[in-house]
């Protein structure tokens, strides 16, 4: 019991939170005549004592006091004396526990968003400075048709766009205050929880007493939507990987996100984003283990919820630095806009600029022009030659209609700018999406 019941060695994280909450809620046991309003300043200056004990480093945390409430408690009983022994009036571990837990994630949640903001504002300026630069865009990692990197820059803001949104919709939910459920069947003092909520931040009380000490929901949706968006940042890490590879050498990754090998001195090795992608595994099993301790639970409280804490402390601590990784990636790395435009002129990656002007100038159905461009796709990979410079007289073979008017639609820019759908890959349509992710994203700020 000794090895597995304390909590001590990793729940003392949330020692900020504890805090505010036992003052909030001595506060309340004050107003509402339940405390004298002396042992609620002598409980609220010790709390803050302690907590400026815990800052300095100078607190001594006690296995033997099992969780950071008892810590807490017990060095407030020796600040201050008997007053410490009424702030745990109308309350339980439990519901403690559970608001600790809130408020950590609340903080999280918000840490998280600044971060993603910092991040999606850095694609964006990289985004803007790239509008034009053509590179390959790929599908099942073979060339499909010509795009700009600040397109495809402009994909992870979306991403990560929508990864803000999962966390504020999260956030929302969380925001209720399980203080003052006690145990799990409520209190006999006359409480007022709305008061306490309102102190802590949240937008009002949980409104069922056993679902408030019960319910780990918030924690779940954090890590659910923790592991789509280090899902997110492992795609990205994985192009990273590709892109400054020297089979592609589109990128090039800073000495601060790269190593070297032990034997081989030429390597560059992008380490910080093959790091990123293996986290992502992590923050994934941190999800799956709180998804499987919570799936057996009867309700209320259980000792298995004291295993919610390791895995989200890990995977936001995890998130994090990937996230700052990733911004510190794109910020500094060296695009090389003519390998970029090499590898978009390779694979036949106009062909279907030449099934639509098939369609358009001689009303072929687009069936049928998909055909009529697979046939000089062979012809021109029977040549050794690109659509581009496939002869007129060529070109007729497999249409005689066709006229040299189609050569202008075959060049990867002519290509590249014809997008102009709306979310194309057109450039101007790229510095138009910029200005507009800025207003959605940012408030209209740059980085």
């Amino acid at each position: 019991m000794e090895k597995i019941n304390p909590s001590i060695d990793f729940d003392r994280k949330m020692y900020r939170q504890d805090i505010r909450g036992s003052i909030a809620h001595a506060r309340m046991l004050a107003k509402q005549r339940i405390i004298s309003a002396a042992d609620a300043r002598a409980i609220v200056a010790g709390l803050k004592r302690v907590e400026a004990e815990i800052d300095a480093g100078r607190f001594r945390f006690k296995v033997a006091l099992e969780d950071i409430h008892m810590n807490v408690e017990a060095r407030l009983a020796e600040l201050v004396g008997a007053p410490a022994g009424r702030l745990h009036t109308a309350r339980s571990r439990n519901d403690q526990v559970a608001t600790d837990v809130k408020l950590w994630v609340r903080d999280a949640i918000d840490a998280v968003d600044d971060a993603l903001r910092n991040l999606q504002a850095v694609l964006i300026d990289r985004a803007e400075e790239h509008a034009g630069s053509l590179m390959p865009g790929f599908t099942h990692l073979q060339p499909a048709q010509p795009v700009t990197f600040g397109h495809h820059l402009m994909a992870y803001v979306e991403m990560i766009g929508r990864d803000r949104g999962r966390f504020a919709d999260a956030r929302k939910r969380l925001n209720e205050s399980p203080l003052g459920a006690a145990a799990l069947a409520g209190t006999s003092f006359p409480i007022d929880r709305a008061m306490t909520a309102r102190a802590l931040g949240f937008d009002r009380p949980s409104a069922n007493s056993m679902d408030a000490v019960g319910d780990r929901d918030f924690v779940a949706e954090f890590l659910a939507a923790s592991a789509l968006c280090a899902v997110h940042l492992s795609r990205l890490a994985e192009e990273l990987v590709l892109w400054s590879s020297e089979q592609f050498r589109f990128v090039r990754l800073s000495d601060a996100f790269t190593t070297g090998s032990s034997i081989m001195p030429q390597k560059r090795n992008a380490d910080a984003a093959e790091l990123t992608r293996g986290k992502s595994g992590r923050i994934i099993g941190s999800l799956m283990t709180l998804l499987v301790m919570l799936k057996g639970l009867p309700l209320a409280f259980n000792k298995d919820m004291q295993e919610d804490k390791e895995p989200v402390f890990d995977a936001a601590e995890n998130l994090q630095l990937c996230i700052a990784a990733a911004a510190g990636m794109i910020a500094d790395l060296k695009v090389d806009t003519a390998a970029m435009r090499r590898g978009a002129a390779v694979g036949f990656i106009t062909a279907t600029d030449l099934a639509d002007w098939l369609v358009r100038r001689l009303g072929m159905p687009f069936r049928q022009a998909h055909h009529t461009t697979g046939r000089l796709v062979k012809m021109a990979e029977d040549r050794g030659v690109d659509l581009v410079d496939l002869p007129l007289d060529a070109m007729r073979a497999a249409d005689k209609r066709i006229t040299a008017d189609v050569y202008k639609v075959l060049t990867v820019e002519r290509s590249a700018a014809s997008r102009t759908s709306f979310g194309g890959t057109a450039p101007a349509n790229v510095r138009r999406a910029c200005k507009a992710a800025r207003r959605r994203f940012l408030g209209g700020r740059k980085a």
